[in-house]
């Protein structure tokens, strides 16, 4: 396959370019993303190469936005939603959780939901408290949704081609941070299986397993202990819901230690899954030391820069936790 090296908006982009090149059904529904080209610039072009009714630009009403798309694909066609920010989607979760995620099963399997609602997530940006949130444990605490947070260029595309073929919603969660990153992807249409983990670094000390934005931190921070001596794995889940528990189980009972890393508050939080599958399987065995967690404050993310970085994992934050957790022992 063809690479080049591009962003990871830009990736986002053309997965949707391609994916309705392919097929009729495919469409986009969202604020802004016609002749404005998105909040974050991502649907771009995509308004001039296809016209306005299958990139439409929608009123604000996330709850309309999302009702339109639920029965879109009910009806036989593949929606693509764009909510502005993860935050609003609190404006739609009759439709996303009542609606998208249940009927398949209520109805017995007669029908499905062939949506996909992507939506940006994440602190970094100075948006401060209503639009900055991680969400992604209420999707995943959600049966019959998929959650995906895509943490490279590559799987951005990948992920997303293999969400708009999926035949029941998919929520995918992209990191504001992560749209001008860079990376090498395919020019084909290639698919990234949904519910299959990635090891990004393998190491023999320690296993660092880190969502969203916080997988290129994890992996910096990765660097920096190299030069301590300390060998350390990354993985990356990207896929919440369904989970593949397996590398990670893998990982951790090679290593003994595992660090858990999220940018949303620890509490309820998506790793908090993640330990208690680690301890209710065979590898607690095998543990050397005590599960840690290194996660973002119980805080609204506050406006101010220096508060804002203060309140969610930074490199320093998870190499001092790694630190930490080479020289405890149970």
């Amino acid at each position: 396959m063809t690479q080049r090296t591009i962003t990871y908006a830009e990736a986002v982009r053309e997965a949707i370019g391609q994916a309705m090149e392919a097929d009729d059904r495919v469409f986009m529904l969202g604020e802004d993303i016609g002749v404005y080209g998105g909040a974050f610039g991502v649907s771009g072009d995509l308004y001039h190469r296809f016209g306005p009714e299958r990139i439409r630009d929608t009123p604000i009403s996330e709850l309309g936005i999302v009702g339109a798309a639920v029965g879109a694909a009910l009806a036989g066609m593949r929606p693509i939603v764009e909510i502005q920010f993860s935050d609003f989607t609190n404006q739609a979760m009759d439709q996303i959780v009542n609606q998208a995620a249940k009927i398949h099963f209520m109805l017995g399997g007669a029908a499905n939901v062939p949506m996909v609602l992507r939506a940006p997530l994440g602190s970094g940006t100075g948006a401060a408290a209503q639009h900055s949130q991680s969400l992604e444990a209420w999707f995943a605490h959600v049966p019959g949704l998929k959650v995906v947070m895509p943490a490279t260029a590559e799987d951005a595309k990948g992920l997303l081609l293999a969400a708009i073929d999926d035949p029941n919603p998919v929520i995918v969660l992209e990191h504001k941070l992560l749209y001008r990153t860079s990376g090498p992807v395919s020019e084909e249409a290639f698919r990234t299986p949904l519910g299959v983990s990635a090891v990004r670094r393998e190491g023999a000390d320690l296993t660092i397993v880190a969502t969203g934005v916080m997988v290129s931190r994890a992996l910096e921070a990765a660097e920096t202990l190299t030069q301590q001596g300390i060998d350390v794995s990354v993985i990356d889940p990207r896929t919440l819901t369904p989970l593949d528990m397996n590398p990670i189980l893998d990982d951790v009972s090679r290593t003994g230690r595992a660090l858990l890393v999220q940018e949303a508050p620890g509490h309820v939080g998506f790793t908090a899954e993640l330990a208690a599958r680690i301890a209710e399987s065979p590898t607690l065995y095998r543990l050397l030391a005590p599960i840690r967690r290194v996660s973002g404050l119980d805080i609204p993310i506050p406006y101010a820069p220096q508060l804002e970085r203060s309140a969610v994992p930074q490199v320093e934050g998870i190499v001092h936790a790694a630190e930490q957790l080479v020289k405890e022992s149970f």
